[in-house]
C-alpha cells in the first residue's frame, strides 16, 4: 500500500491520508472546496464549491498517476439536498465517464463546506 501526498490538493486536516493506492486502485479521501494555496474554502455557491472540490479530486488522481476519467465510484455529500441540481450541473462537466455514485445530504461538512466528494479510481 502506498500513500499519495501532493501540495496541489488540500493537506489532510486530521489523522488520515489524502489518498491510498493498493493493487490497481486509488482511494481518495473526501475533498472539500479548500484552495490548497490558501487553505480557505473557495466559493460561496454550491456550483463554485463543487468546481473546487472536483479540481482537488483531479489533482489527487494526477498525483497518484491516474485521472478523473478512470474514476469508478464517487460518494458525494451535500449540506443541503435542495442543491442537488446545481451540484449535478458542475459534477457532470468533470465526471464525463459517469462513474457509479452515491449522493446524500449530511448535517455538517468540515469547515462549513457545502459539498464533499470522495472517489475510487483505477490506476
Amino acid at each position: 500500500m502506498n500513500t499519495v501526498q501532493t501540495d496541489k490538493a488540500p493537506a489532510a486536516i486530521g489523522p488520515y491520508s489524502q489518498a491510498k493506492i493498493t493493487g490497481n486502485y486509488v482511494f481518495c479521501s473526501g475533498q472539500i472546496p479548500v484552495d490548497p494555496n490558501t487553505s480557505q474554502i473557495e466559493g460561496k455557491t454550491v456550483a463554485e464549491q463543487t468546481r473546487q472540490s472536483c479540481k482537488n479530486v483531479a489533482a489527487l488522481l494526477e498525483a497518484a498517476g491516474t485521472s478523473i476519467d478512470k474514476v469508478i465510484k464517487t460518494t458525494c455529500f451535500l449540506a443541503n439536498i435542495a442543491d442537488f441540481g446545481e451540484f449535478n450541473a458542475v459534477y457532470e462537466q468533470y465526471f464525463v465517464t459517469k462513474p457509479a455514485r452515491s449522493c446524500v445530504a449530511v448535517k455538517d461538512i468540515p469547515k462549513g463546506a457545502l459539498v464533499e466528494i470522495e472517489v475510487i479510481a483505477e490506476l
